[in-house]
Parts: structure tokens; sequence; C-alpha cells
């Protein structure tokens, strides 16, 4: 039987193993640092959930299952810089405990590790493996470049907004699930329909963190609660937001938009009193369920066993369904 925690501590523990006891250890610590910090392992989880539906011993996966949660830290290493973010996972990121050169040149390394680990899975699949895993990391950098554009411009829509999260976000979720059936010897429909699978569960996820940054608990959700309204981040709540709230409304979340030097806590307050008489939480949350059903649909669909049409399911809702 499919157990998601086996999986998660050989996960975990694989992680722990890798030797990054190396010289310098100021560009090798940060990188144990970042990994040490945890987090939901999501990426290198669905890679092996995936290849364990297909064969037992889904050991083949370790590789590609470590490349992509050193991918992952490696975006978040750049992100954290980019946005200037002083926690992650309730912890100092490294470019807050060390400075933003560290951070950059240790993500720089992390992509090379992931790239060395990607490069020795044993599989007659290598090499769509490694080209899944290169234009996923290109699509991860496209997304990145139009969340920085979006910060300038002013009518973003809903439809650009989930482009840009798919690119961001969904595809590495979706290469995971990928790369995982590929290693586990999927036929070429299952590996299509479970990347499609991915895309959507990857977009409801993102909003599902969008979500949390607004109306999660900080205390769970690791990192302070309101960034995202602070920073005027063009997320699914905003856009919708401005796209349906009446004149007089939209016209007082303009104005809390163009404060420079508005209080932290009365400005997200004031954002959030105005979602809630938007309707933004209940928007969100049916387009949460929305991509969730229609997941769920498509692995219905899905020529794999009933257990393992479970156990997908169970693992999709406990990651969209989070509160952290």
């Amino acid at each position: 039987m499919l157990s998601l925690d086996t999986i998660r501590t050989d996960v975990d523990n694989w992680v722990k193993e890798l030797d990054l006891k190396r010289e310098p250890r100021n560009l090798y610590t940060p990188i144990t640092y970042s990994l040490s910090l945890g987090g939901k392992r999501l990426r290198p989880l669905m890679c092996v959930a995936t290849c364990a539906l297909f064969k037992d011993d889904y050991s083949p996966a370790k590789n590609a299952a470590l490349a992509l949660e050193m991918f992952h830290n490696f975006t978040l290493l750049h992100d954290d810089v980019m946005d200037n973010s002083m926690l992650r996972r309730g912890q100092p990121t490294v470019h807050a405990k060390w400075n933003a050169n560290t951070a950059i040149l240790s993500g720089d390394q992390m992509l090379i590790e992931a790239y060395k680990l990607i490069a020795d899975v044993d599989s007659p699949a290598a090499a769509l493996i490694l080209d899944t895993f290169s234009q996923t990391a290109t699509e991860v950098c496209e997304g990145q470049q139009y969340d920085m554009d979006f910060e300038s411009q002013d009518n973003v829509t809903v439809d650009q907004y989930l482009e840009m999260i798919r690119l961001k976000t969904a595809v590495l979720l979706a290469a995971s699930i990928k790369i995982g059936a590929l290693i586990g010897g999927a036929n070429v429909n299952e590996i299509n329909a479970l990347y499609d699978f991915g895309i959507n569960i990857g977009l409801a996820f993102q909003l599902q963190d969008d979500y949390l940054d607004v109306y999660g608990d900080e205390k769970v959700f690791g990192k302070p609660i309101g960034g995202d309204i602070i920073e005027n981040k063009k997320t699914f709540l905003l856009i919708t937001a401005l796209q349906d709230a009446p004149s007089a409304q939209k016209k007082e979340l303009v104005q809390w938009l163009e404060k420079t030097n508005a209080d932290r806590s009365e400005k997200i307050a004031a954002v959030t009193n105005l979602y809630n008489k938007i309707g933004v939480k209940e928007k969100t949350g049916r387009k949460i369920d929305e991509l969730l059903n229609k997941s769920m649909r498509m692995l219905s669909a899905m020529e794999i066993s009933a257990e393992g049409k479970r156990f997908m399911a169970d693992f999709v809702n406990m990651l969209v369904k989070r509160d952290r």
C-alpha cells in the first residue's frame, strides 16, 4: 500500500544525506541551512509518489527528487533577495542571515547541484527527463520575469495572472509529477494526463498561497501575514478586487495602493476589510475549488489503480486545503 508518510521519511533522509560539507564553507553552509529549514518537500514528494504509482521500488527517483528540491530552494534564495523577504519558513532568509551576495552565489551553486543530480538519474528516459527539467527551469524564470513586470503594470488581468503563476509555480509541480512518471515507466498518455493534472494542482496551490497570505494564521503560515498587501503585489485577490469593486470601494482601494508610507497594520486591516466587502475571499475559494475539482475529474479518468487514485486524491487535498 502506498504511504505518504513513508515516502516523506525517505525524502527527508535523502536530503539529510546530501554531502555538502565542502570548501569554501561560506558557499556551501548557506545551502545546507536552506535545506535544513524543511518545508513541505512538495516537489520531491510528488516525483516519488508518482513513480510509486507505476513501480513498487521508487528508489530510482531519488536523484530526480533531490534535484527538484535543490532547484526549488535555489529559486527561493533568489526570490527572497528580489523581494527583500526577511523570513522563510519562520526563520531568517539566507540573505538576512548572511548577505545578498552570499544568497545569490549559493543559489547559483544550488542550480549547478540540481543539474548534477538530474544528470545522474538512471532511467531509459534520462534524455527526456533532462529536457523536461531544463524546459521547466526556463519557464520558471519566465514566470518570475512576468511577476516582476506586473509590479509596474496597472491593468493586469486574471488571465494574465493565471498564466504567470502557471509558469512560476505550476510547471515545476507538473514537471515533478511528469519526471516521476517517466522514471516509473508510465506510457505517453499517462504522462501527458499527469502533467496536465499537475498544472491544475499547481494553480490551485498558488491561489491557496495567495489566500493564506491574507487570511492565514501567521504562527502556522511561517511568515508575516499581509506581505502581499504591503507590497501591492498583483495577486488573484488584488486583481479580482480591482476588477469587481464598485466605484467607491475601488477608489478607496487605489488610494491605499498609492500610499507610500502607510502604517503596516492599518493598511493590511483596511485592504482586508475591502476584500471582505467585495467578496474576494469567497471568489478566491471558488476558484481554488474549481481547479481542484477539475484536477479530480482528470485523475478519475486516468488508467491507474483505484488505490493510486485514492492516494493521489488524498495527497492533493492535503496540499491545496492546507493552512500553511
